[in-house]
Formats: structure tokens, sequence, C-alpha cells
């Protein structure tokens, strides 16, 4: 006997699921709100254009997603509306070698970059103090 979903989208049994859902489901976002405001924002491309979050997402179509500062290249390889475990989301999709390789790139960069608080000893003495209101007030253009 076949598991009968509680809601008709809670499985993706057409082959075609919401893709603020499927991005929800793939733990890329911690809530589906989230997912549909990144959409909305422009950070994620279907098939190398912009989608709004009702679009539907097929086995097959490449997602690139910009999350904080990292950018990924997907191809959605199984469709669930269901959210689980994150091994089991991992093989929702697959990640492009492109992708794979950018992301250790920029890893690494971070972890060499120099903390930007490095310089920094405690707080501002009143003559600093001084000149940081000058530099502000120079590029208000004061």
């Amino acid at each position: 006997m076949s598991r009968k979903p509680e809601r008709e989208d809670d499985d993706a049994g057409g082959g075609r699921l919401r893709l603020d859902k499927w991005l929800w489901a793939a733990r890329f976002f911690k809530t589906r709100t989230l997912a549909s405001d990144a959409i909305d924002a422009g950070r994620i491309h279907l098939n190398d254009a912009r989608a709004k979050p009702s679009r539907e997402v097929r086995v097959g179509d490449r997602l690139d997603i910009q999350t904080a500062e990292v950018r990924y290249s997907v191809v959605v390889r199984a469709l669930s509306g269901r959210r689980g475990p994150a091994e089991e989301a991992r093989t929702l999709y697959q990640e492009t070698e492109d992708s794979l390789q950018r992301r250790e790139r920029e890893r690494e960069q971070r972890r060499l970059a120099p903390e930007p608080t490095q310089m920094l000893h405690g707080r501002p003495t009143k003559t600093q103090r001084r000149e940081i209101d000058r530099m502000r007030a120079k590029l208000r253009g004061g």
C-alpha cells in the first residue's frame, strides 16, 4: 500500500516542484520565506534566467544560487517537498565541477586574508576619533 501525501504538494509526484520549496528541502535556506526572499532579490537563477518562487523545478534544471558570500551552481537530480536530513538533501542536487573549484578558491582566499580588526587595538583615542570624523566628512563632500 502506497503512502498518500497529507497534502497534494507534499510529494513531487508529477515531476515538478515549486522552486522555493525545493531550495528549502535541499537545505540551501532555513525557511521557505528566506528562499522566496532570495529568489525575489534575484540571487537565484534557474537555467540562466531570473525566476519567481512559484516557478516549477524539474530534474535536470540548472540553478545558480547566491547565499551570503557563497555561490553555488547545481544541477537538480531529484525532487522532494519534504525537508529531511542533510545527507538526504545532498542527494537532491549535484554541484558542478566549476562551482566546487570556485568555492574552494574563495574559501582559501578567506582563510589567507588578514583579519580586518587585527590592526585595531581597543577604542580610538581622541586624536584618532577626530581624524575619523575628518575622513567621514571628506567622503560626504563636506
